[in-house]
């Protein structure tokens, strides 16, 4: 059972919004939380009240902040911030990332830093815990206001606007609601603004990335090790003096990984001989990725646990600030840097397919793994698959945060490109999972080729089960689409 989790209690973990995106754990509000949103909308309505000129409330917004709303017009504003924003494009994001996304928002909300009433975030609530998930294409934002334009796409349903998920239809957000027994709220001033504002987007595939990443490296890491024990290569470059001088925390940490991998072995050997780089260099190769990962759960999660949103209001001082924490700067930098470590990944998996399948380098198994070459090509086909994804993430790989283009009036003129960085890493990473199946594959066909089976290390066998579990030793060709999408399955979800 995923069970409940209660926002503004105790701060999110990434562990926290996984539950919630992908087993639908429900979401409460802390009494803290419950109060500290009633201040910060009383303090709202109370510069309201005394005439005070705020910004997004009885003004326009961005370039049109110049101009002054009538009371009559404040609400309207809120409902039409979210029609002009209705112009993304591209293929809807998943579901996870949309409820993540959903979660996010709440947690900025239960700061009490954006004003919004408690209808508000019960609705918001009640339609991430009903199971309403809105559809949400990927393209639209720049990353500067935040996630403005994916962000509206989510608050429209709220209204009865757009489309949503729900039950396994797609469904306008009226009819969704309205399955789910929601009604649509009305959107009181800032409302719509906060909803929208904020890195709410670029920030749940950040979330969800950093779980799916630690998981695929993992993987690879299997891969390393299969490949170790199928190859006959020797187990020193592992040992931990190695490592310990030269000093890299995720070094240490992916050597000590592959020892307890290849732990009891009857494959590895104890010779001086020097495997290829794919082989020995790996702690070396892949340490700064398993580092880089480490490193990154900081700053995600005081992104996810931030007051995220212009303007700003103190609950317990009322003060107002106009300033910009819904910038993306953080996530797109941190997720820029993830895409080199996806390439590197990549390259790393395409070295040791070239070196599973070469008879020239692979200690005598067969050509391109098949027990009867020539009328069969056993995994040819795969090595160029394998190729064709490092190509596709190299690609990748390039920064989406140098690329700032001003826009909006020049009111936005310098822009974090942070969903651009964070749709990009989400595609890398996903052919990366595809490539490291293949490798698996490849390499537990290695093992068998070689009567390993029976001597694998604790860990290499697990793996090498794994991998047994979804796919049978390759005796002839046959299609294998299918037992690579499922093993890729098992790697993210594992």
């Amino acid at each position: 059972m995923a069970g409940n989790l209660e926002l503004g209690a105790h701060p999110l973990s990434l562990e926290d919004v996984e539950r919630v995106a992908r087993s639908s754990a429900e979401v409460t509000l802390s009494t803290e939380a419950h109060e500290r949103i009633a201040a910060g909308r009383a303090r709202l309505e109370q510069l309201m009240a005394r005439g005070e000129r705020i910004y997004g409330v009885n003004t326009g917004v961005g370039g049109n902040q110049g101009f002054a709303l009538d009371a009559e017009d404040t609400e309207l504003l809120q409902h039409n911030l979210l029609r002009q924003l209705s112009c993304a494009t591209g293929a809807p994001l998943p579901l996870d990332v949309v409820r993540a996304a959903m979660l996010l928002r709440l947690a900025t909300f239960a700061t009490g830093a954006s004003a919004v009433r408690g209808e508000l975030v019960d609705a918001l609530a009640g339609a991430l815990n009903r199971g309403i998930t809105p559809v949400v294409p990927r393209y639209g934002s720049v990353g500067a206001s935040g996630d403005l334009m994916p962000s509206a796409y989510v608050a429209r349903v709220l209204v009865g606007m757009g489309e949503a998920e729900f039950a396994g239809r797609r469904l306008s957000g009226a009819s969704a609601l309205d399955a789910a027994g929601l009604r649509p709220i009305a959107l009181r001033p800032k409302e719509a603004l906060a909803l929208i504002n904020g890195t709410t987007a670029m920030t749940a595939i950040a979330s969800l990335l950093w779980i799916d990443a630690n998981r695929v490296l993992r993987a690879l890491l299997g891969a390393v090790a299969l490949s170790v024990e199928a190859l006959l290569a020797p187990s020193q470059p592992f040992d931990a003096w190695v490592h310990e001088k030269k000093g890299h925390p995720g070094q240490i940490a992916v050597a000590a990984y592959l020892r307890e991998m290849l732990a009891g072995s009857a494959n590895v050997t104890a010779s001086s001989r020097q495997s290829c780089y794919s082989l020995r260099c790996s702690p070396q190769g892949l340490g700064p990725a398993w580092e880089e990962l480490e490193d990154a759960r900081g700053p995600i999660e005081r992104e996810i646990n931030s007051a995220n949103d212009n303007p700003l209001i103190d609950p317990e001082t009322g003060i107002l600030y106009q300033a910009g924490n819904f910038y993306g700067g953080h996530m797109a930098r941190l997720l820029d840097g993830w895409k080199l470590d996806f390439a590197v990944m990549a390259n790393w998996g395409n070295a040791l397919m070239a070196v599973l399948v070469d008879p020239r380098f692979n200690f005598g198994l067969p050509a391109n793994l098949t027990p009867k070459p020539g009328i069969n090509s056993g995994f040819k086909g795969m090595q160029l698959s394998v190729t064709s994804l490092a190509c596709a993430v190299r690609q990748m790989a390039g920064p989406s945060l140098i690329h700032s283009l001003p826009t909006e009036e020049y009111n936005e003129d310098v822009v974090s490109l942070g969903m651009h960085a964070a749709v990009t890493a989400w595609d890398a990473l996903e052919c990366v999972c595809n490539e490291t199946a293949m490798v698996l594959l490849a390499a537990a066909q290695a093992v068998d080729l070689r009567g390993a089976a029976k001597g694998l290390g604790g860990g290499s066998r697990k793996i090498y089960e794994r991998v047994r579990s979804v796919a049978a030793f390759q005796d002839k060709d046959r299609p294998m689409e299918g037992e690579v999408a499922a093993l890729a399955g098992k790697l993210r979800s594992e």
